[in-house]
């Protein structure tokens, strides 16, 4: 979706410079056409960032602690899976950690990231994880939730349909 979202919005710049339209209707029409996709968008991204969210947590958590023997991938706990029963997961697995603890967020961390690395090659992707897990030992609490709010909000886009 986010690709297509891209391929749309350069289409309607290509077309829009064609056009021998003055700087200001071409302002207004972008703007109408950012206006367009917040609108449309917006409330559902809101809706999938929570639930992103916790689907990055317990990917993590169950590939470390293993409180649940099934494998499952990012993509299934966001699409598939129900939003309770997600939540239901992440508790067991967290067990004595909260969602809010220093756990919690760094295994959001590595499953986002996990995600966004899942297209490069095997050893590639297993050198910038290294490298993740290396960030996250070295940055503040605060620097790590920014990059998972942004890593999530990021990732969320990608499941807007």
């Amino acid at each position: 979706m986010k690709r297509m979202i891209r391929v749309l919005i350069r289409i309607l710049l290509v077309l829009m410079s064609i056009t021998h339209t003055s700087y200001a209707d071409t302002t207004q029409d972008k703007s109408a056409h950012e206006q367009w996709l917040k609108d449309k968008f917006s409330n559902q991204h809101e809706q999938l960032i929570p639930i992103v969210a916790v689907a990055d947590m317990f990917f993590s958590c169950n590939k470390k602690r293993k409180t649940d023997p099934i494998g499952y991938q990012i993509k299934e706990l966001i699409t598939v899976m129900d939003k309770d029963v997600l939540a239901e997961k992440l508790n067991t697995c967290l067990a004595n950690d909260l969602i809010k603890s220093e756990v919690a967020l760094n295994f959001g961390l590595l499953g986002c990231f996990h995600e966004q690395l899942a297209t490069l090659p095997i050893q590639e992707r297993q050198q910038k994880m290294q490298l993740v897990k290396q960030a996250i030992t070295s940055l503040s609490r605060a620097e790590r939730q920014k990059s998972f709010t942004h890593c999530v909000t990021d990732q969320a886009i990608s499941y807007l349909k």
